[in-house]
């Protein structure tokens, strides 16, 4: 684990001292930096539940990646700077209302004097972690959010357009990164996978955020959404030049 490496992906300068507002800078600092991103699926090049490949990725290669990758690497990152961080199974909600399997998707609780959500992996959604206390609203970047009981486990909402919307159920319940394994290779192979289905990179903004998906740029700034179609040499310099992720052809 090669700390000042990690660091200087993110282009983070800031305290290194374990708390709430070097978690926040942290998790801001990742989400403006490395982008959500599943180019390898398309490209055939399988991707391993392995902290210490996410981390050659992210860092060394200077890639991003999807959520066990992402947030299977700032676990790491969080933990060598004296962070306690468990791994969460979420189950992302469906387009027709349904919970997704367990291991769905990859959260993280990080314990403070309070206790925390990070997640550096969701794409569209937080960009500073959310107190892990359930019906409390959480004002972030012209975005609500909360955290809602639902049984033994908590619904993650987000608030668009004067509506809640479900994003993910997860309970904190400690997992380990190997029980991950079987819903990443699904992931990356099934034909039902979103992301089969789908070439996605995706980068959070100060001001918005900006993807690339399929054969569309779409820009957000201060909730004006630009939105155009890329022919595909406009998409590998996009890449190159927006993201700093360069594919073969």
């Amino acid at each position: 684990m090669n700390v000042p490496a990690y660091l200087d992906r993110i282009r983070y300068e800031g305290p290194l001292t374990p708390s709430a507002e070097v978690l926040r800078s942290l998790h801001r600092a990742h989400m403006f930096a490395v982008p959500f991103e599943n180019l390898d699926i398309s490209l055939g090049r399988e991707i391993v539940c392995d902290e210490g490949r996410f981390l050659n990725k992210i860092v060394t290669a200077q890639r991003g990646g999807f959520c066990y990758e992402m947030n299977g690497a700032f676990a790491a990152l969080l933990r060598a700077l004296g962070f306690k961080v468990t791994l969460l199974s979420a189950r992302v909600s469906g387009d027709d209302g349904s919970d997704g399997p367990e291991f769905d998707h990859l959260a993280l609780r990080v314990e403070l004097k309070q206790d925390w959500l990070a997640d550096v992996g969701f794409g569209d959604s937080f960009v500073e972690p959310l107190l892990l206390e359930p019906g409390l609203e959480q004002e972030q970047f012209g975005r609500r959010y909360r955290l809602t009981p639902a049984g033994s486990g908590l619904w993650l909402e987000a608030n668009t357009e004067d509506a809640w919307h479900k994003q993910y159920l997860f309970t904190l319940q400690a997992q380990q990164l190997s029980e991950f394994a079987a819903m990443c290779h699904y992931h990356q192979t099934s034909p039902d996978s979103p992301f089969t289905r789908k070439r996605v990179c995706s980068l959070a903004t100060p001001e918005g955020r900006i993807t690339v998906t399929g054969e569309k740029l779409i820009e957000t700034r201060r909730g004006v959404r630009e939105e155009r179609a890329l022919t595909e040499d406009e998409r590998v310099v996009i890449l190159r030049e927006r993201f700093g992720v360069s594919l073969p052809r």
